[in-house]
């Protein structure tokens, strides 16, 4: 087994995939763990499908109009970031439920996918590769990102922490305390924007928001404490990851898949434990 790690990693690609998906390892639960515990886990799936409409917008302006300045990265982003303020703006503005701005979002961002692709002639590679996700395309300049963003995330964060904490479990005395929750509300969206957006290369939009919630949930059955909740559902994204990507070089599968399903094994394990040990 070692041996094989040891192969897997001689290859420049690989280390890249790797690394890139350690990143996203730290970001998604880090980022997760809140949304799990506020009852917004959709809101991943959410920005995901938003951000299939972004690859597609970024390909029809790059492909069609010619404009090789923006990428399809670059507009996943921007579109991302948007519908995460639009999602906050219909739940605090019109009186939607948070499920049902969600799904209005979700289902309109989606829709707006599929014009534009259809615009640009259908599927593309370059889409495809963001809706499935793909290691061999990760790049150096992709890990620099991945660990800028892992940086910028996990300060804010780690500045916010008391707010996004007191927010989660009471958002009632939250707004009592005079704690400007619309603000925090909204960077807590736009982080999970960022997120999944940076992800989505090594995940694919399709997949990506499960790295949100999966290794958050198996960390709830076992930890005692929020704090302990996150750590513990990092460590299991991390195995995750790098199981997930170590079963995509020797068996020639899917390294988002293979991801998702070990990540969900460690979720099962640690609810049978849970309930072994209550």
């Amino acid at each position: 087994m070692i041996g094989t790690i040891v192969e897997m990693l001689s290859f420049s690609f690989m280390q890249r995939a790797l690394l890139a998906g350690l990143f996203v390892a730290i970001l998604a639960p880090l980022v997760g763990s809140f949304l799990v515990y506020r009852r917004m886990a959709f809101i991943g799936d959410t920005l995901a499908h938003v951000a299939f409409a972004g690859v597609a917008i970024g390909v029809y302006v790059q492909e069609v109009l010619g404009w090789s300045g923006v990428t399809p990265f670059l507009s996943a982003l921007v579109v991302s970031a948007l519908a995460a303020l639009l999602i906050q703006f219909l739940s605090d503005r019109t009186g939607a439920y948070n499920d049902v701005s969600m799904a209005i979002v979700l289902s309109g961002g989606f829709a707006l996918g599929t014009v534009v692709i259809s615009l640009t002639g259908g599927i593309a590679v370059s889409i495809s590769q963001y809706i499935f996700g793909s290691i061999a395309t990760v790049s150096w300049q992709h890990v620099r990102i991945m660990a800028l963003l892992t940086v910028l995330v996990g300060g804010v964060v780690a500045v916010s922490y008391k707010h996004l904490l007191y927010i989660t479990f009471d958002e009632s005395a939250a707004r009592v305390a005079r704690l400007d929750v619309d603000l925090q509300n909204s960077l807590l969206v736009v982080l999970t924007a960022l997120v999944i957006v940076a992800a989505m290369q090594i995940m694919g939009v399709i997949l990506v928001a499960a790295m949100l919630v999966v290794p958050v949930a198996a960390a709830g059955q076992i930890a005692p404490s929020f704090k302990a909740s996150v750590i513990i559902a990092i460590v299991l994204a991390e195995i995750s990851v790098f199981s997930g990507v170590t079963l995509s070089y020797t068996h020639d599968v899917a390294a988002s898949g293979a991801i998702v399903l070990v990540a969900i094994g460690l979720y099962a394990a640690a609810a049978a434990a849970d309930r072994y040990v209550a």
